[in-house]
């Protein structure tokens, strides 16, 4: 029956090569996983080995190899021998992915950036744009707004991670859902990803209980951690989560990341809108573009489909005309965003046509299209 089918190890080859690791968003092939073919229709058996052991994408790395094989002519079965990689062949994986930790060192201090391996995102060729998610004040909705943009940019088709640089107050896995840990090749750090975003935060690193309690050193070295030892891959995006207020964080991602640009988050409240204006004045300090204002909890919408503005109105759009920038969005307050946030399920994932879930869309089109480098802003601030 089989007789007249011929597979070689080259057409199995061929047929993983367009499998790509779940993680590294590379071929199978291409990273050294695949250790051994053998053929034996209407079986394959195909050796892989994972990059560490107890992978937790295993269960998909299994699918996507049985996929790919059982789709040449002649082939019932797909057995797969895992096995994993050794610490020489990690080695060469993080040399080839990420190069070597202290090659740059030199070059990136001489640029006034961080020690050690340069900060990619810090070169003027690289293709990611920076934006810088702030607040002058807690309780605005910050981190929804990061990650709810996050979501809609991926939704776009845009390759998009976030640092999760509010060292006290974390919250971007738990709001994306993302359910292990990253992982770690040779000390390289692979950030997990949800719904199309990658992301890396100190949740990843101390019990959810436990306080960070660590002075400005500490900080900037986790900070620049965050940018240096992670494999971020040249995203198109590069969010950033601030903590609120312009303490020692916010300077150190000013030095870090040069060629950012700053949304400022803030509610209708003039009272917040005054707070966030400081926001805006420590990056025209450090010369960070500010890019727009987004204001949230804009109304709430009752049953009688009829809009209650709960905290007043008019603050973005006096934050934006005394920064003279764009004012980018009015986001409703709905109980679902802080619901999807609780639950792992951002509201633009889950549902994209809601009245929320097309602002953010919207926010995103403008970020990507109306925004583009070409025509980015840079403040010109009034302060009074």
């Amino acid at each position: 029956m089989y007789e007249a089918v011929t597979i070689t190890y080259e057409a199995v080859i061929e047929a993983l090569r367009p499998v790509e690791d779940p993680e590294l968003h590379r071929s199978i092939v291409d990273l050294g996983m695949v250790r051994e073919v053998n053929i034996s229709l209407p079986q394959v058996g195909v050796g892989i080995d994972l990059t560490i052991a107890g992978c937790p994408l295993r269960a998909e790395i299994t699918n996507r190899v049985t996929d790919a094989v059982k789709a040449l002519a002649g082939v019932e079965t797909v057995d797969i021998d895992f096995g994993v990689m050794t610490d020489e062949q990690r080695a060469a994986l993080r040399q080839q992915l990420h190069g070597d930790p202290g090659a740059t060192a030199g070059s990136q201090q001489a640029h006034g950036h961080a020690e050690g391996r340069a900060i990619p995102f810090a070169d003027p060729d690289s293709k990611t744009r920076v934006l810088l998610v702030a607040s002058g004040k807690g309780g605005v909705g910050k981190s929804s707004v990061t990650t709810n943009l996050g979501v809609a940019l991926a939704a776009r088709g845009k390759s998009v991670a976030v640092v999760d640089a509010d060292v006290w107050g974390f919250s971007i896995p738990r709001m994306l859902g993302v359910d292990h840990n990253p992982t770690v090749i040779d000390e390289m750090i692979i950030p997990p990803e949800n719904y199309g975003v990658r992301c890396i935060s100190m949740g990843f690193f101390v019990e959810e209980k436990q306080p960070v309690i660590w002075r400005g050193p500490m900080l900037h070295k986790a900070l620049e951690q965050f940018l240096t030892d992670v494999f971020w891959d040249d995203p198109d995006y590069l969010l950033v989560d601030l903590p609120p207020g312009t303490g020692d964080i916010s300077l150190s991602i000013s030095q870090f990341l040069p060629r950012s640009e700053l949304l400022v988050v803030t509610t209708p409240q003039p009272a917040a809108q005054k707070v966030a204006q400081r926001a805006a004045y420590m990056a025209h300090k450090v010369n960070i573009a500010v890019a727009g204002v987004i204001e949230n909890m804009s109304w709430f919408t009752g049953d009688d489909n009829k809009r209650y503005e709960l905290f007043g109105s008019g603050g973005g759009e006096a934050l934006a005309t005394e920064l003279d920038v764009p004012l980018l969005a009015k986001l409703p307050l709905v109980p679902q965003l802080r619901e999807g946030g609780d639950d792992g399920h951002p509201i633009v994932a889950v549902a994209p046509e809601s009245e929320i879930g097309g602002a953010f869309g919207e926010l995103a089109r403008k970020i990507d299209v109306e925004m583009a480098p070409k025509r980015r802003y840079r403040s010109e601030l009034k302060i009074v």
